[in-house]
């Protein structure tokens, strides 16, 4: 078994929370120390990465998934630090915003650095805090409020869940040592109602966290907040569930329970956001339906036991996310000059097939290439889908010249030929938790996005022929499923929140119908 993090792993969010303190006594050089905190815990995070092999110099990040992610937080940290000053500096409330931020980066560090369940707890939860003030950093907007209000009454149910799994772990081994807790359950399983109830309460605490459905209304409508607050809860915060169960796999990977839950909601989390996004105008309504999707499927890949392909997609999402909100406003000029371009040729009926057919091919032969001269264990077949179903849609325009479509299959192998050399650095090297997946659950997930997969090639082929059927109308609406929330969080701090929202929608049609005049 791997090693966790010692003490020394603590220097990194110790820097982000004196940093915090700096900034709030700072009065001219505010932006200044945000940028040289968050580049000198950038520096720290490489320096630790490249030197595992020196204990004295790794800050303790022994653990191969702990040393990665440390490191990709504090560099989404110090690029959104650096974006914030370009965006946000001069602005009322930026002391707040800084060191709402420099704590926020400590929180979600403190729970790479967290070597015992209960400070994993708390410092998840600090890091939940520290984000609040920055999803209302626009306190004149209720929408903004409404949202924060969301995320505090879910990401508290979740903690509490996660208070109770540690609970019932301490009655039956007596410890909450992350290390200590993988050692035992993998040498005796978790038979037994109390651990099986604990890994269920710890696979629902992360899909609260995760934005997953029917809870997933708050992350759709923190767009609110500025774009850099966006790009750090999508790029970093979110994805905190998905390490907690790299973390705690051993615990998952002895429940059935625990992985039927994660499995099942994770997939159809992924298949109804997935049909949202087809339907959504707004740029970063799209990336927000998209990190439900996303977050999904990690949840569905660390229920199979596939986790080193989970910390690949982990480390996949952050960054894409965050390139994709810190530049949203360069996306929106590209989509409005590409719809003033002719509409592109309908794609063949056969087209996803034969895509999905030689895309599968190449997966497969190269995996087995793979094995025989790396004399590596098996990829899972389930996957194997998913690499396939991911590279495919590059394989879909068949009426493309030869030399567009060679291209696109040279991406495919490309792609491919480092997804399994990530696999050989899982399995070989960093030394992540796997275990094979349970047939039913992996059917289920194959038939799902084969589903999802199909309608998805059936809508690029016709386009949204019926925008009146009901399918449609419901997947714009997100499926009505953030309603019950909603009403909840409105009715129980019901009266300023809502009249201000109402006051708020009133001057907006005030103000449209005296342009329109």
């Amino acid at each position: 078994m791997p090693h966790y993090p010692h003490w020394t792993a603590w220097l990194i969010p110790l820097f982000y929370l004196l940093g915090a303190a700096a900034a709030a006594l700072s009065r001219r050089a505010l932006w200044s120390v945000l940028e040289c905190v968050a580049g000198v815990a950038f520096v720290a995070a490489l320096t630790s990465d490249l030197s595992r092999l020196v204990p004295e110099l790794a800050f303790g990040l022994r653990n191969g998934a702990a040393a990665i992610m440390v490191t990709l937080v504090a560099g989404l940290g110090w690029v959104i630090a650096r974006y914030s000053r370009g965006n946000l500096a001069g602005e009322t409330g930026e002391r707040r915003f800084v060191c709402a931020l420099l704590l926020t980066l400590s929180g979600v560090s403190a729970v790479v650095a967290a070597g015992n369940l209960v400070v994993l707890i708390l410092a998840w939860a600090a890091s939940s805090a520290a984000l609040h003030p920055l999803l209302t950093h626009y306190r004149e907007r209720p929408a903004a409020r409404i949202a924060a209000r969301k995320k505090f009454f879910v990401s508290r149910l979740a903690e509490a869940s996660l208070f109770g799994a540690a609970i019932l772990l301490y009655r039956r081994w007596h410890t909450l040592d992350i290390t200590a807790l993988d050692r035992l359950i993998t040498a005796h399983g978790a038979a037994g109602a109390t651990l099986q109830c604990a890994a269920l309460l710890l696979a629902a605490a992360v899909l609260l966290k995760s934005a997953q459905l029917p809870v997933h209304g708050w992350l759709l409508q923190v767009m609110e907040a500025p774009t850099s607050v966006s790009a750090l809860m999508h790029a970093g915060v979110v994805n905190l569930g998905g390490y907690v169960l790299i973390r705690l796999a051993p615990l998952i990977c002895a429940s059935l329970p625990a992985q039927g839950l994660l499995v099942i909601v994770g997939t159809t989390t992924a298949t109804l956001a997935g049909l949202t996004l087809m339907t959504c105008p707004s740029l970063k309504v799209r990336l927000a339906w998209s990190t439900c999707s996303q977050m999904g499927l990690m949840a569905v890949e660390c229920g199979l036991g596939l986790y080193g392909l989970a910390l690949l997609h982990l480390v996949g999402h952050a960054l894409y996310k965050a390139h994709a909100f810190l530049c949203s406003g360069e996306a929106v000029s590209a989509s409005d000059v590409a719809r003033m371009r002719p509409a592109s040729r309908p794609h063949a009926r056969l087209a996803p097939l034969l895509g999905l057919v030689v895309a599968s091919s190449v997966v497969t032969a190269s995996a087995w290439l793979w094995r025989t001269m790396t004399d590596t264990p098996a990829v899972p077949g389930i996957a194997l889908l998913l690499c396939s179903l991911g590279v495919a849609t590059l394989l879909w325009d068949v009426k493309a010249d030869l030399a567009t479509w060679t291209r696109n299959l040279l991406a495919v192998a490309f792609a491919v030929q480092l997804y399994l050399l990530w696999h050989l650095t899982m399995t070989r090297g960093i030394g992540i938790f796997s275990a094979h997946p349970a047939p039913l659950l992996a059917l289920y997930v194959a038939l799902s996005l084969l589903g999802l997969y199909s309608i998805q090639a059936h809508v690029r082929r016709t386009g949204f022929a019926h925008r009146r059927s009901r399918l449609y109308v419901w997947s714009a609406a997100g499926y009505f499923l953030d309603e019950p929330l909603t009403r909840l969080v409105t009715s129980r701090w019901p009266s300023r929140i809502v009249r201000d929202m109402h006051g708020h929608l009133g001057q907006l049609l005030a103000q449209r119908e005296g342009g329109a005049v």
